[in-house]
């Protein structure tokens, strides 16, 4: 059962009559959103701190700048494959078990990175800090309980993912760029007040858990993941592991994946669309910059100012509109966002004036991050109480196939 409060009804809100029946029990307290917000945002700055200085760590390892994306898609593969499993140890075990295994797994991989001589050793430290990210991440979404709430995340994931670029570039300036690919310690700092404020709840009965079910689902998102470097092998290994996945739910209905939450077409019409929002954005945050240095004489600081200040205004913007969302309707809000997040792409494509580059990245932003925040609640409400972290899991996974994908498109369109 996710560790959340529930949300307050009307009648929770309303004032009381002058002679008031005998109080119930006092509601469980939320976890303030800006603890949320800084427990989970800081992933999304170590995620994006590589844009800018990949000819830095390029030159370090002695290869080519598309070969160093490897840690860009080593982290999103990361982070996709990890969050369903450390959905399932939340539901499994907690939300202290969760932060425990999450905070060692960060440190762990800055500390790898760190050391590492060479991008081989290198990987798996950013796989590891990808893992713990994938918990904090989850852990937070699962304590938000509403748009609202989830919108202050979501935006914080924006504008700490615009920042991640040029906060990467000054690091790497100032010390290193192995001290850029370590920004998301700063989750840690929101561990006592989360932990302390958190609701405590018991974990369900333990069930046997379903190894088969996780593994084939992690074998059919690394697949995907690598779609895009490797065509046809990679959709071969897709499709096998999609059809042994498919097979293995009829067999396991309540397993790792369950089948009732594949049936739900409101999870389907959340997760779908996430994950297309997400490729749009994260192949526009790697390809913004590559195609302003080429189509203008912007300088490398102009460019990552520009780029931070575009990707701000459009979470900021994420934000506002996930604070009326609820008043526009939900058919209006989604046809917004898909209208905004199919023109960011085209319009990045044909153009070469460095303002609408700059609009489209952050009309991109914009779509991401409010279209998170409104279908991932979207989502959670299709589902039982008890199959929400699993649903969180499920539906980030989505999105982070879509920063899997983005950062490869970019590197085939532009550092080829």
């Amino acid at each position: 059962m996710p560790d959340h409060a529930p949300a307050r009804t009307a009648a929770h809100r309303a004032v009381a009559p002058a002679t008031a029946a005998p109080a119930g029990p006092a509601p469980a307290r939320q976890v303030p959103a800006l603890w949320l917000a800084l427990l989970a945002t800081p992933v999304a700055a170590g995620a994006n701190s590589p844009v800018l200085i990949l000819p830095d760590m390029a030159d370090a390892f002695g290869l080519r700048p598309a070969s160093v994306t490897w840690l860009v898609t080593a982290f999103a593969w990361a982070m996709a494959v990890g969050t369903p499993l450390m959905a399932s140890l939340l539901r499994r075990r907690g939300l202290r078990t969760t932060l425990r295994v999450s905070t060692v797994l960060v440190l762990a991989g800055i500390l790898l990175v760190a050391l590492a001589p060479s991008l081989a050793l290198a990987l798996p430290g950013r796989a590891a800090q990808a893992v713990g990210g994938a918990g904090l991440v989850t852990s937070a979404m699962s304590l938000a309980g509403s748009v609202r709430r989830m919108g202050v995340i979501t935006a914080g994931f924006g504008v700490l993912g615009a920042v991640g670029p040029l906060l990467g570039s000054l690091l790497a300036d100032a010390f290193s760029w192995r001290v850029s690919l370590a920004v998301s310690v700063l989750a840690l700092a929101a561990l006592p007040a989360v932990t302390r404020r958190a609701p405590r709840t018991t974990p369900p009965p333990a069930t046997p858990f379903d190894a088969r079910g996780a593994s084939l689902l992690v074998a059919l998102a690394t697949a995907l993941v690598l779609l895009p470097h490797h065509p046809l092998p990679a959709a071969g290994a897709a499709l096998a592991a999609g059809a042994a996945l498919a097979a293995h739910v009829r067999t396991r209905p309540d397993g790792f994946v369950p089948a009732a939450l594949l049936r739900t077409p409101a999870f389907l019409l959340a997760a779908l669309p996430a994950c297309a929002l997400a490729t749009s954005y994260f192949t526009l945050l790697f390809a913004v910059p590559q195609l302003l240095a080429a189509r203008t004489d912007w300088s490398t600081a102009a460019i990552g100012t520009g780029q931070l200040v575009a990707l701000l205004a459009g979470s900021f913007l994420s934000l506002a509109l996930a604070a009326v969302s609820a008043r526009l309707g939900r058919r209006r809000v989604l046809t917004l966002l898909f209208t905004l997040g199919a023109l960011a792409p085209v319009t990045a494509a044909v153009s070469t004036w460095a303002p609408l580059l700059l609009l489209a990245a952050a009309a991109a932003v914009l779509t991401t991050t409010a279209g998170n925040a409104n279908l991932a609640v979207y989502a959670t409400q299709a589902a039982p109480e008890s199959q929400r972290p699993t649903v969180i899991g499920l539906f980030n996974l989505c999105y982070q196939l879509g920063g899997a994908f983005g950062p490869a498109i970019a590197a085939l369109l532009t550092l080829s």
